[in-house]
């Protein structure tokens, strides 16, 4: 990482070299320091660690009982309902994804050092991450432990580690204090979260000095995001993917930034990567875009949670008692309102993909063509009467045909608190509806307006009573669900 970290015990100096993060995705690095006088009894990841934000009321990061779906395999674990496999050449990487319900084409890979292991990680050995909806799975070539951070639905993401020795019980083990101090920072909304980073490589995978770098997401332009990754498929051409400094070439000018700074000259990678190496064959372009939109998402969705609790806390209305669950936006003093509806307005526009950069008209065929992870992924999706999914993908001129976020459906989108899920359901109608004709929604045709919320209607439960009223009124299909979806479902 190219962040500032807090000192390490020096005993265990050697240890902290052991933990990767995910790199472009910032994820997981963490010591313990118990017995950090004695690196013999030094542990990876315990939960008795220093200062970690938001350990105290409400959110009790460190304290509150979790239901991520890393906690929920661990329950298993113990209970002799599930058993991780271990196989000699990919340790427990396969049983863990299987367990976890990642899917291999989710694979990406990223070759820039920017992480604890960086003399395991180079353009010839790129580190593999892979997701889904929930969780973040990270493994690096000859690696002693496989990372994880898994979206719990009130407290956002939490950290683990899974020692990749071969054991007779293997454990995730939570880590805190170390992963925090790079994963609670600007780039994450100041909540525990994850990012994904483009930076100018060098032929060894290292940072160019004083070179930029970017925290991508849905808006970045094209030619900005992959700086340090591999990708696959017709969308790398049109960015930083695939390539490092290479010297300037006699008579070429090089770009400079808006402040002056000559950017590297990027070129050819000297020394790639064998694919038969990795769990799939390479570094998927759609996989890549839909992490852009997911990691902020899931951010947002945190920061929302958050504020909206915080908020209510500060006039003493705490979870389970009987002035928390009446609280409404209306009943709250102006500053608790501007603390709930302001991040709660950022996630509505997120979710609508507002401002998403184009991806320049290509053949969308062929981007799904090169893309296993594009097909899969849509396949996924729940789907209305005319057969349509908030899944389902456009790839020539922007990410998906119908701009609202499948994380609608997620159980952290499920737990954020009243009154701010009322407000960004409400919103949402408006804008759905066409009520919101503002400019920052102008990308939403009426059409596609319309698919987006018969989408919504017929597949998405626990939809307020104003959406069926609308329903009603308007003659639109319209279902109702006998259970709500959980993480563990």
């Amino acid at each position: 990482m190219a962040e500032r970290r807090a000192p390490i015990h020096p005993h265990l100096a050697s240890l902290a070299k052991r933990l990767p993060l995910l790199a472009g995705l910032a994820v997981v690095g963490a010591v313990a320091l118990r017995d950090a006088g004695d690196p013999a009894k030094a542990q990876i990841a315990v939960q008795n660690q220093g200062y970690v934000p938001f350990s105290d009321a409400p959110i009790n990061y460190r304290t509150r009982p979790l239901t991520d779906p890393v906690a929920l395999l661990q329950k298993r674990l113990d209970a002799g309902q599930a058993h991780l496999t271990w196989d000699d050449k990919r340790g427990y990487l396969t049983s863990v994804l299987k367990l976890l319900d990642v899917p291999a084409d989710s694979q990406t890979l990223v070759f820039s050092k920017t992480s604890f292991q960086f003399t395991k990680i180079s353009p010839d050995h790129p580190r593999a991450l892979y997701y889904n909806d929930d969780v973040y799975v990270g493994s690096v070539h000859d690696g002693k432990t496989v990372e994880i951070v898994s979206f719990d639905p009130m407290q956002g993401a939490i950290f683990y580690l899974l020692d990749d020795q071969k054991a007779e019980k293997p454990t995730f083990q939570r880590a805190e204090l170390d992963c925090t101090q790079c994963h609670i920072a600007a780039g994450t909304r100041g909540v525990p979260g994850v990012l994904l980073r483009s930076v100018y490589p060098a032929q060894s995978g290292a940072l160019t000095p004083r070179s930029p770098q970017y925290i991508t997401d849905q808006k970045s332009p094209l030619k900005d995001r992959w700086g340090g990754w591999y990708v696959n498929g017709p969308l790398a051409g049109a960015t930083m993917a695939n390539a490092a400094a290479v010297p300037a070439a006699a008579g070429v000018q090089p770009e400079t930034t808006a402040g002056g700074k000559i950017l590297p000259m990027l070129g050819a990678i000297a020394k790639p990567f064998d694919p038969a190496a990795y769990v799939a064959p390479g570094s998927d372009a759609v996989a890549l875009l839909v992490l852009a939109h997911q990691t902020q998402a899931h951010n947002l969705i945190t920061l929302t949670n958050y504020q909206t609790r915080l908020a209510l806390h500060a006039l003493g209305k705490d979870e389970g008692t009987p002035a928390y669950a009446q609280a409404t936006l209306a009943s709250l003093p102006e500053e608790a309102r501007d603390k709930i509806t302001k991040p709660a307005e950022q996630l509505l526009r997120y979710l609508l993909f507002s401002g998403e950069a184009p991806l320049g008209g290509g053949d969308a065929r062929k981007v799904i063509a090169a893309s296993p992870f594009a097909r899969s992924f849509a396949a996924q999706g729940l789907r209305d009467s005319q057969k349509r999914s908030l899944r389902d993908f456009d790839l020539s001129t922007r990410t998906f045909r119908y701009p609202c976020s499948y994380l609608i459906y997620s159980g952290a989108f499920d737990a954020i608190p009243e009154p701010a899920k009322g407000y960004v359901y409400h919103r949402l109608l408006e804008v759905l509806s066409g009520q919101d004709q503002s400019a920052d929604f102008a990308h939403l045709s009426p059409g596609t307006r319309q698919a987006i919320l018969q989408i919504l209607l017929e597949t998405k439960p626990g939809l307020p009573a104003e959406w069926h009223a609308y329903a009603a009124a308007h003659h639109l299909r319209s279902a109702t669900f006998p259970r709500q979806r959980t993480t563990a479902s």
